[in-house]
């Protein structure tokens, strides 16, 4: 399969570029870091697949959509969630959020192959794994990538999302509908009205028999464990190399 790359950040070519290594299918017939040399590029390469960061020097990513073959295969490669409306507005088969983990490269690549040959995905026919779809109490919508989720708090059919960035969303949304959507063992309940993300994980103290604190990157207060959920946080903390 002949893909091409383009990125402005050379590191993330070549994390790209290793990545891929793993799947001797794929080709690299092409790269570009600049707008110019992108549009350059996709006129007159052959290709079938087209692997797209959104902001370029000189440039926006969705601009270069004109020139990409009809037939070719887009999948966003990007540090930004909030470009996600968009790239499904458009034929767009996949959306990674930086830094790419092998796992959902390979998902986007399956999808490849699965549509190869055939027409391209409808507008919005996809929605990516490593984002998750949100309705805002003010009727807006958004996506927000996983990895940026640091906990949910809930209170009955109301939680409240708290970003990496400082930013807290209020959602109509119970916290069994959040265990049911984010993925184990990275995401893990912790008190009855708490779910963390234990990638941001970074120490614990004990307060007391029935709770210990658990100190989470991009949260300036430590969060409440419950006694009866620690069993099960240890098992899920072991599963991502790490200890309480």
């Amino acid at each position: 399969m002949q893909t091409v790359l383009i990125d402005d950040e050379p590191a993330a070519r070549d994390d790209l570029r290793r990545l891929l290594t793993a799947y001797p299918e794929i080709a690299i017939v092409g790269e570009a870091g600049r707008f110019a040399a992108a549009e350059a590029l996709l006129r007159t390469a052959r290709y079938d697949l087209v692997l797209l960061d959104v902001e370029l020097r000189g440039g926006n990513g969705f601009d270069l959509l004109p020139h990409v073959h009809p037939e070719a295969r887009i999948i966003f490669v990007t540090a930004h969630s909030h470009y996600a409306v968009r790239a499904f507005e458009v034929n767009a088969l996949d959306y990674l959020v930086k830094p790419i983990v092998a796992s959902r490269l390979e998902a986007a690549l399956r999808r490849v192959a699965t549509h190869s040959g055939d027409h391209p995905p409808a507008p919005g026919s996809f929605v990516p794994t490593d984002l998750v779809h949100l309705k805002i109490g003010n009727g807006t919508t958004r996506f927000v990538a996983l990895a940026d989720i640091v906990a949910i708090e809930s209170e009955e059919n109301y939680s409240e999302a708290h970003l990496s960035d400082g930013t807290h969303l209020l959602v109509h949304r119970t916290l069994k509908s959040w265990e049911d959507a984010l993925p184990a063992p990275q995401f893990a309940r912790v008190h009855r009205t708490t779910v963390v993300n234990l990638t941001r994980y970074r120490g614990s103290d004990r307060q007391s028999e029935q709770t210990t604190l658990l100190h989470l990157e991009g949260l300036a207060e430590p969060v409440r464990a419950s006694f009866r959920y620690v069993p099960e946080l240890r098992a899920r903390l072991a599963a991502l190399g790490r200890g309480l």
